[in-house]
């Protein structure tokens, strides 16, 4: 959802401390020019890849951040800040560069997916926001390429918009599985901001509130006569039988496109209603299923054999299930032009701005390199010029472009890693010498500045 002025810019989603060290840098008189790295530190065990999502978002949120006259107010009320810092705080706008990889492009272990580069105070106060959106769009996004992999070509539509962790995921949830591939969406809102194609069918209290499912079918075909019908109410081949009867009534006028299948063994009442609808002529009605379906189950449908051509998911796409979340990080890379790196256990940094190139050889991916920013090396460099001095470049790619890269970036992946399976081995990512030389350097300086 494009953040505007007048529905609030969403300066005070930041945590607490990230005002406190600005009101700091403002007494120390700190803010020179700093680069922070987004970017995630491993990648989950039963992620191969991740799909870049959630950049247009926030580039959304950079050009319009501000601070309103009732944020201020609140600040005031909370008596954590001094006058003059929030006096400040009123003219302040986002000013900075912005360079990221486009939305769609996998990603892997320790690549930056976006560096910010910028006076410190504006770039410290947006970690929050630009951690927040990225995170979920690609943690969703990533999930939904593999069901898309998994379907082998049918069609996915999202049916998680109830059982999602809220509205803004829900409707971001949308437009991360359109960019990652599939073919339409059952909430209405992510259709009308995005653009995505919607689609539905019916619950079963339709079926429910009327008198007979024979007259629940009447009805709904002649409001929606190119529908698909939920057969799975009372008995699942019943319902089937029904639709048949359906079409026997009608006649040339039957246009029901489909059944859908929503509990039991999906597999197996499948192939008994394609039997059924065979048998009665009807081959061109199509079955397709939902119900607690994930990648793994949609796989071993499709291996089974199930002639099932299109999938309705919810819960365990909408929430990731299997990998909820990201040990995703927004950390200082360097700070008046000298690097910056932690050396807490675990957690290393590259330091500086940076760039990845992408190894090619043969149309397929080979491996990336990640290198210092000024270093010219083979492959494609992955991160672009996205802002300058807070304004974007460009619009937004339409969302169909960055569909149609998605597939197209992901299709140079080595089939393995497009698995369900855990690749062996891993996609290799290496640090250019200069890069690791340059980690080397900041590290001495900052354990002779301890």
């Amino acid at each position: 959802m494009r953040v505007r002025p007048g529905e609030g810019a969403f300066a005070l989603f930041t945590d607490q401390y990230e005002l406190s060290m600005l009101q700091s840098y403002r007494a120390e008189g700190m803010d020179g020019l700093a680069v922070f790295s987004l970017f995630v530190r491993r990648l989950p065990p039963t992620r191969n890849y991740l799909l870049a999502c959630g950049l247009e978002t926030v580039l959304d949120y950079l050009e319009e951040l501000r601070f309103t006259v009732e944020d201020l107010a609140y600040l005031r009320r909370i008596e954590q800040f001094s006058p003059d810092f929030l006096e400040a705080l009123a003219d302040f706008r986002f000013a900075g560069d912005v360079f990221a990889v486009p939305e769609g492009t996998p990603v892997f272990a320790n690549e930056p997916i976006l560096e910010v580069e910028a006076p410190i105070s504006q770039a410290q106060l947006v970690e929050t926001f630009v951690m927040n959106q990225v995170h979920l769009a690609t943690v969703l996004a990533s999930k939904a390429a593999r069901v898309v992999d998994a379907a082998d070509g049918r069609a996915v539509v999202d049916f998680g918009s109830r059982r999602m962790h809220g509205i803004d995921a829900a409707l971001k949830a949308a437009r991360a599985f359109f960019i990652a591939g599939l073919d339409a969406t059952s909430n209405l809102l992510a259709g009308s901001l995005y653009g995505v194609p919607v689609s539905g069918t019916m619950a079963h209290s339709y079926i429910q509130a009327h008198d007979s499912e024979m007259a629940a079918f009447r009805a709904f075909a002649r409001q929606f006569p190119e529908t698909i019908l939920l057969v799975d109410t009372y008995d699942t081949l019943d319902g089937v039988r029904r639709v048949i009867e359906l079409s026997r009534e009608l006649g040339e006028v039957f246009r029901v496109r489909g059944v859908r299948l929503d509990s039991g063994d999906l597999g197996g009442l499948a192939k008994a209603a394609r039997d059924l609808l065979d048998e009665a002529g009807l081959p061109r009605v199509k079955i397709f299923a939902s119900g607690g379906l994930d990648e793994t189950e949609i796989a071993r449908l499709i291996a089974e054999g199930a002639p099932i051509e299109g999938f309705g998911i919810g819960t365990a796409l909408g929430v990731s299930q299997d990998a909820p979340g990201l040990d995703i990080a927004y950390k200082l890379v360097a700070y008046e032009g000298r690097g910056r790196l932690k050396l807490s256990a675990g957690k290393p940094i590259l330091p500086g701005r940076k760039q990845v190139f992408r190894l090619e050889e043969d149309g397929r991916a080979i491996g990336d390199v990640i290198a210092r920013a000024e270093e010219s090396l083979p492959g494609r460099p992955l991160l672009q010029p996205v802002m300058r001095a807070g304004r974007r470049l460009r619009p937004a790619d339409p969302l169909a472009d960055m569909r149609g890269r998605a597939f197209a970036e992901r299709a140079l992946l080595a089939p393995e890693l497009r698995g369900l399976s855990p690749a062996d081995p891993v996609y290799p990512v290496a640090v250019s010498a200069c890069l690791s030389d340059y980690q080397e350097e900041v590290r001495r300086a900052v354990l002779n500045g301890a």
